[in-house]
């Protein structure tokens, strides 16, 4: 696997909402700790649509491990230009802060936000240019918008042999009992 897709909860479906919340870091850690072999086995580049939650904390967990793997490319494509624009300016100002630190940066639509199919677009480029994903989605804990992708994950692996990789919330808990 050359190419892989990380995405997962929006910050507020986890009932987060600054980056000082204290479970940010078994978040990122549980993604670095699935990254690691992945990176060994020649994994090049971590992609993600770059939206508020775990996107950017995994980007977050790939350029901590970047002086490990030098070779590890990291990626943000969003659904459409200036997705911060409305965000509070605390959140504006670290995605920037990622947006600087990463190897390519982009909008599959130049324009605001016109519609839905802007994010239909994106996820379409997304699975079409990664050879699989990790999802930080558990269903057990309640639908939320990582379904959706879950959904469509799945279906590519039945159908082309998409690598399906999932992060749930025993294994972050654990993490976090761990350091606790």
């Amino acid at each position: 696997m050359k190419n892989l897709l990380v995405t997962g909860y929006r910050a507020h479906e986890l009932g987060i909402y600054d980056n000082k919340h204290r479970g940010i870091p078994y978040i990122r850690q549980a993604i670095a700790s699935r990254l690691i072999p992945l990176l060994e086995e020649g994994l090049e580049w971590i992609i993600t649509p770059g939206q508020y939650g775990v996107d950017l904390w995994a980007i977050e967990a790939a350029l901590s491990l970047k002086p490990e793997f030098p070779h590890l490319k990291c990626s943000i494509i969003t659904a459409f230009s200036n997705q911060e624009e409305n965000w509070k300016d605390e959140k504006k100002n670290y995605y920037q802060d990622i947006i600087q630190r990463v190897d390519y940066s982009a909008a599959v639509s130049k324009e605001s936000y016109i519609g839905k199919w802007q994010f239909l677009a994106r996820d379409e480029l997304l699975f079409r240019k990664t050879d699989g994903i990790l999802l930080v989605y558990d269903e057990e804990a309640g639908e939320a918008s990582p379904k959706f992708v879950k959904d469509r994950a799945l279906k590519k692996h039945n159908n082309d042999g998409y690598i399906y990789l999932n992060i749930g919330m025993e294994e972050i808990q654990s993490i976090a009992d761990q350091e606790e």
